[in-house]
């Protein structure tokens, strides 16, 4: 009876270690997501997915973000005909107000706007600041 359980003790623990060795895997993390070092044809699939799941609304006009919707014809040809008038004012408002020579050296008041343009080594540099709010910028056009 010993025997029997010695040896029944023996073949138990023989089976286990032989089991564990045959289930035992190195196991590999291979993220999915492109931005974090995933395989970059993944990407169309999960925008296509992420698209697909957005049921948020936009408050504005109250449809889903999601659903595309494309301009009309008339409301394209408006849209560049906006863009053409407003393109061909500012030219003439730039043409009266600097000249056909373009901007020269010097400061110049435009509403709120003070823009002072100067001449250097690096070329032209504008500098825009907005008199109300007290942002600028400041635009550097190199020499060719």
């Amino acid at each position: 009876m010993i025997k029997r359980l010695q040896l029944l003790t023996v073949i138990i623990f023989l089976s286990v270690g032989f089991i564990s060795e045959l289930a035992a895997q190195q196991l590999v993390y291979k993220p999915i997501n492109p931005a974090f070092g995933g395989d970059t044809f993944n990407y169309s699939w999960l925008l296509s997915s992420a698209q697909a799941q957005d049921s948020t609304v936009d408050p504005s006009e109250g449809q889903s973000t999601s659903s595309f919707q494309r301009a009309t014809s008339l409301e394209t040809f408006q849209q560049q005909l906006n863009s053409q008038l407003l393109s061909q004012l500012s030219r003439n408002l730039i043409g009266n107000q600097f000249g056909e020579e373009g901007l020269d050296d010097g400061s110049y008041n435009i509403g709120s706007l003070e823009v002072n343009v100067v001449t250097g080594l690096d070329g032209v540099t504008i500098a825009i600041v907005d008199t109300n709010t007290g942002e600028s910028t400041e635009v550097i056009i190199p020499f060719f």
